[in-house]
């Protein structure tokens, strides 16, 4: 589907110099001399390098729609995820370095939806928040004041998170997997 230049939106994916690119910030210029144009931060969707472009109003770009499709994670296997379509039953083997560093939120079973373009994985998402038991906490010090002390903690898969002094091993928290911070207790 072909836009104008002008038409560009943080979060549009779009064909530019033979590379996938997504729109992480748009600035609309309109200069007092000359004509106007958008200025447009540019993300590759493959190695994740960035580009500043200007596109004018006159100019056209190929706007690509990715496919969204649900997987369910099932194992690790060495340095793969696998992954289940759970329409067609055909398994996706994606490498850990590809999910990042968030692979340690992936839980049996858990539902996640992976973008895709010309059947090739380009991007995934996990759920937003997960629930996890924490393993390891430090004790409690008398007389810290509950309003800006925060502990470190160890979860059950390893990553390190700051809680408040009232969690204590075995208990579950709910995480917020992007920014990998503590929410609130678990019901």
């Amino acid at each position: 589907m072909k836009i104008n230049g002008n038409e560009i939106r943080p979060g549009n994916v779009v064909e530019h110099n033979g590379g996938l690119w997504v729109a992480v910030k748009c600035n609309a210029v309109k200069p007092g001399k000359g004509g106007a144009f958008n200025q447009v931060e540019l993300k590759n969707l493959i190695d994740g390098t960035k580009l500043n472009e200007r596109f004018r109003a006159s100019e056209t770009v190929e706007r690509v729609r990715l496919e969204q499709k649900d997987f369910q994670f099932l194992y690790e296997q060495g340095d793969a995820l696998v992954f289940m379509d759970t329409e067609t039953y055909e398994q996706l083997e994606l490498q850990k370095d590809f999910v990042g560093d968030r692979a340690a939120f992936l839980q049996d079973g858990m539902m996640v939806t992976v973008e895709m373009h010309e059947e090739k994985p380009i991007g995934i998402s996990l759920p937003d928040q997960v629930v996890l038991e924490i393993v390891e906490a430090d004790p409690v010090v008398k007389g810290q004041t509950a309003a800006s002390s925060y502990k470190p903690a160890v979860m059950e898969n390893g990553v390190r998170v700051m809680v408040p002094p009232f969690i204590s091993a075995g208990e579950k928290i709910l995480v917020d997997t992007n920014e990998i911070t503590y929410i609130r207790r678990a019901d």
